[in-house]
């Protein structure tokens, strides 16, 4: 009898052993498991956006892939055209400024900007212009009105004039007001000789010359002080 009841308890002991090992594994499996799902979770994989991967290398979509260096004879055709753009861009810049000193002196002389061709004469007044005055001058530095008329009338008309307003007068053809025409030389009696000063006449009563008190710039004839000075006008046939 104390037999069979020690072999009833030694299977007890037995079993109850046997329910522990397998308790322990199943809640390390469970452990297992739930550790394994957090893991995935916390490593989930993102992409970059704007990220496109090829083969040897990596760009974004935002920019262009490099490419392969243009041949010799591309590079060298794409010289010419440039040169050919840049020779072009010299060209327009001369136009640009033709139709500025057009603009500008439309607005001077109160006339159209179409009925201003003469681009030569218009470059030269800008480039004298505010020139100051002084007797028997002939340069940049200072220049008188007679000296200032020969200039001009021999680099836009390739006319020789002499050199004092006198002789200009005296050797021109006389005209009258009705007649003038750009290139004609107008003349002022202003004290000390018969005539003193003279100009070139542009349009529309309009004419620069080298004026003792303001150096080379532009004048109507119809003023009060040159009109009530103005001695004629004298035209040089060339």
């Amino acid at each position: 009898m104390r037999k069979i009841q020690f072999i009833y308890l030694l299977l007890v002991i037995v079993f109850m052993s046997s329910c522990t090992q397998w308790k322990n594994l199943t809640a390390r499996d469970n452990s297992t498991t739930k550790n394994s799902t957090k893991t995935a979770k916390s490593k989930d994989i993102r992409f970059l956006d704007n990220i496109a991967v090829t083969p040897g290398r990596v760009v974004t979509t935002k920019e262009e892939p490099v490419t392969s260096i243009p041949s010799l004879d591309k590079r060298i055709k794409e010289r010419v055209a440039y040169n050919n753009r840049m020779r072009k861009g010299r060209i327009d810049a001369d136009i640009e400024r033709a139709d500025w000193l057009q603009l500008k002196y439309a607005i001077a002389l109160d006339a159209t900007v179409e009925s201003l061709t003469n681009i030569r004469l218009l470059k030269i007044i800008d480039e004298w212009w505010g020139t100051n005055y002084c007797i028997g001058g002939s340069t940049r530095n200072c220049i008188d009105c007679s000296g200032f008329s020969n200039m001009l009338m021999q680099n836009v008309y390739n006319i020789s004039l002499p050199r004092t307003a006198q002789e200009q007068y005296n050797l021109s053809n006389h005209i009258d007001l009705e007649e003038m025409r750009e290139g004609d030389l107008v003349f002022f009696y202003t004290g000390g000789r018969e005539i003193s000063h003279v100009g070139i006449y542009l349009l529309n009563n309009k004419f620069v010359h080298a004026s003792s008190s303001g150096g080379v710039m532009v004048n109507d004839l119809n003023d009060n002080y040159w009109k009530s000075r103005f001695k004629g006008a004298g035209r040089y046939i060339k």
